[in-house]
């Protein structure tokens, strides 16, 4: 792994990452009783495997988002909301409710042409990335979120296969007397949301004794939709409820359920993108839709051994179904190896966490152990139908035909790990962890007829994943890291599921792809906010790529090497006046170093250069925010969110421009006794541009733009009674 210089990174945001630190040791340094007055940002916490440290104490790039600015003046539909703040990730929002949000952190997952791949996703500690890596975000429920952490770097490895990058999100817990809410939201185009949220807390002996907490929450969202065919409806319900025994220890029962029902308009091609960005003409006329259906519940259980010692366990469970109809046509389908235009999958899922943290000395200095073992478990029924009834030539499209495809589908992982933190000296830590990291997977076909022969068959991927890390802190106010991993993506089911030479079974051809990050940071505490900068590296070997994508059937390939290298600045400060400011920026360089063809064999029109921008990836990313907001009274602000040309095929040849969008929003919070109220009003892409939300990495049919609307409006209000 070539050693990163700051010659090799965009001048401007090298020169700033490089003086903050001489900008931050001389206003820490200044004895200015005026400055030490300024109010800091609140002091907040993030889980690491070790416990809850602060995140300007953590040798890695972090950053954490409050629930409440999550729904501070929002509709609280998408996360797109209100993670575009965070430095290093990308999430381009498709406006459509029938496919995940294409969420990127440092490159992984932009290539995802469903779901999130490449990045973990954790909610209340319950995995919501399955073992073969693919994730989802519908059942974070955005009204009773206590947080959510976005973790970028190196140390994302420690969280096993498929972790460029790991996002976890945290209910409320319940607090004090019982506390009643109600919220509401509508919107352009027929959307509507509203709410309603329980909580609270009750000691069940005398002070220091038994307690129990409880949150439960439920929401339903509709929308008619920007684009035509883009209908949809989200009825999800969230709770939690802990206990705190006589003796300290803790469990947590978490329950999710969520139910979409939605309608897929699908990508457009460059003209139609042009001249009617609001047309979904394939869409219509295969009426395709998806809908899924997901019951999950966990439990956490932590208990203090003794002064020194912990131990946590968690256990979790569910299932989840979906169904898609896709918009392949009746001839295609004509192929006996061809698995049809309808997707049915049904999946039960489970696993567990054990983990011990211990406290002792080594030398004098104090030395924190981890040691873990974690184990995850998918099975999976999966068919396919044809979306057509009739003939080939006179179909009735858009509904379940003949069986094409019958097979089962595991995949599991145990994932031994551990990690250590020794603050060797008094402005020195070492940080250093590895996790053993082996998934396996087995398919059974039971769908073998004529040419379709039995297509069974298992694969096993396993990596040793170290990590490091090395922090320096000369004063109270400024800390300074290089961290270094080892990571590994292997391919998920979805990615294995169709052969490039389209006939049937798993592509069990396909191989692991390994990286090896490099990340230098730095933080600094200036005039009462904080200052983030990272400048970082990734190589990747097998970079896992499209081989096809034709008719929303994905094949992937392995191509050679790829680098990742980029900067992040951020920024955060509040007056004590209560006026905020935010920024973001990122700088990313994204590229092939290897030339492959995609799909086999090569023609100049399958040919991708070594060199070529690996494409979903902006290079250049922007989030400025800055408003008022008092706890009570009166507040507004503005927001701009600006992303460069991301490039939408392998070949470099489709890209979608640019853009910059600015929302405006006012809002009114009032307390009393124990009533609360609120009430805003927002506008979105308030200069109204024009632009794409969204890009379909390598769609074989250059249907690759997804539209994003116009100048849009939201108003809500919101009330809560505490009895």
């Amino acid at each position: 792994m070539r050693r990163m210089t700051p010659k090799t990174l965009h001048p401007t945001v090298a020169w700033l990452a490089c003086a903050m630190p001489c900008v931050a040791a001389a206003q820490t340094s200044a004895a200015d009783p005026a400055q030490a007055a300024t109010p800091m940002l609140d002091a907040v916490t993030v889980s690491v495997p070790r416990g809850q440290v602060s995140p300007f104490d953590v040798a890695g790039s972090v950053d954490r988002v409050e629930g409440e600015e999550a729904r501070d003046s929002r509709l609280q539909a998408q996360l797109t909301e209100s993670l575009a703040g965070v430095p290093g990730l990308q999430l381009q929002n498709r406006y459509n409710f029938a496919q995940d949000l294409q969420l990127s952190i440092r490159g992984f997952g932009a290539r995802s042409t469903f779901g999130v791949r490449g990045v973990r996703i954790y909610v209340d500690g319950i995995p919501a990335t399955l073992p073969d890596g693919q994730g989802q975000t519908s059942n974070i429920d955005i009204a009773s979120l206590d947080h959510i952490e976005v973790l970028r770097g190196p140390f994302s490895a420690l969280y096993g296969n498929s972790s460029g990058g790991v996002l976890q999100a945290f209910t409320a817990a319940g607090e004090g007397r019982p506390r009643l809410q109600y919220s509401a939201a509508g919107g352009s185009f027929g959307t509507w949301r509203q709410g309603l949220q329980l909580s609270g807390a009750q000691a069940l002996g005398g002070p220091g004794g038994a307690a129990i907490d409880y949150l439960f929450s439920a929401s339903r969202f509709d929308t008619e939709g920007w684009r035509e065919h883009s209908a949809a409806r989200r009825d999800l319900a969230n709770g939690k409820l802990g206990l705190t025994l006589d003796n300290g220890d803790r469990l947590t029962l978490v329950v999710n359920r969520v139910r979409i029902d939605a309608q897929d308009p699908l990508g457009l091609t460059a003209e139609q993108f042009a001249l009617a960005p609001r047309s979904a003409p394939l869409a219509t006329q295969y009426d395709t839709r998806k809908t899924v259906s997901q019951s999950q519940a966990g439990l956490l259980y932590e208990r203090r051994l003794d002064s020194r010692n912990q131990l946590r366990l968690m256990l979790y469970g569910g299932e989840r179904g979906t169904t898609q109809f896709q918009a392949i046509p009746p001839s295609a389908q004509q192929n006996p190896l061809q698995a049809g235009g309808v997707i049915g999958l049904a999946r039960n899922y489970s696993g567990l966490d054990v983990r011990w943290t211990g406290e002792f000395a080594l030398a004098g200095r104090p030395l924190d152990l981890v040691a873990g073992l974690g184990y995850d478990r998918m099975r999976e029924w999966r068919t396919g139908y044809e979306n057509y009834l009739g003939s080939a030539s006179r179909p009735w499209l858009g509904v379940r035909g003949r069986l094409r495809r019958n097979e089962r589908n595991e995949v599991w992982n145990l994932d031994p790990y551990a990690q250590a933190t020794w603050r060797f000296a008094d402005a020195w830590t070492l940080e250093a962890g590895v996790r053993r990291s082996s998934v396996h997977f087995d398919s059974q076909d039971r769908y073998v007829l004529g040419r379709n022969r039995d297509d069974s068959g298992s694969a096993r991927y396993a990596r040793t994943l170290p990590v490091a890390s090395l922090r320096w802190q000369p004063t109270r106010d400024l800390a300074l890291y290089l961290s270094a991993g080892r990571g590994f993506e292997t391919p998920t089911l979805n990615e294995l599921s169709y052969r490039p030479d389209g006939t049937g079974g798993l592509n069990f051809g396909l191989r692991p792809s390994v990286n090896d990050s490099v990340e230098l940071g730095a933080k600094a505490r200036v005039g009462g906010g904080l200052l983030t900068a990272a400048l970082f590296e990734t190589r990747t070997q097998d970079e896992i790529v499209t081989a096809t994508n034709v008719g929303g059937r994905a094949t992937f390939q392995n191509a050679g090497r790829t680098r990742r290298q980029g900067a992040e600045l951020g920024w955060q400060h509040e007056t004590a006046g209560h006026w905020r400011t935010q920024l973001a920026y990122t700088w990313l360089d994204a590229r092939y170093q290897d030339a492959f063809c995609s799909p086999a064999p090569c023609t100049g029109a399958s040919y991708v250069a070594g060199g070529n921008l690996i494409p979903g990836i902006a290079r250049q990313s922007l989030f400025a925010s800055f408003g008022y907001v008092p706890p009570q009274g009166f507040r507004a602000g503005v927001e701009l969110r600006a992303l460069s040309r991301v490039q939408a095929n392998d070949r470099n040849t489709a890209s979608a421009p640019g853009y910059a969008v600015a929302a405006l929003y006012a809002g009114y919070v009032q307390r009393w006794e124990r009533w609360e109220f609120n009430a805003f009003a927002r506008v979105e892409n308030a200069a109204d541009r024009k632009y794409a939300g969204s890009v379909i990495v390598n769609e074989g049919n250059a249907r690759y733009f997804e539209p994003a609307p116009g100048r849009n409006w939201t108003v809500g209000v919101g009330g809560a009674y505490r009895f």
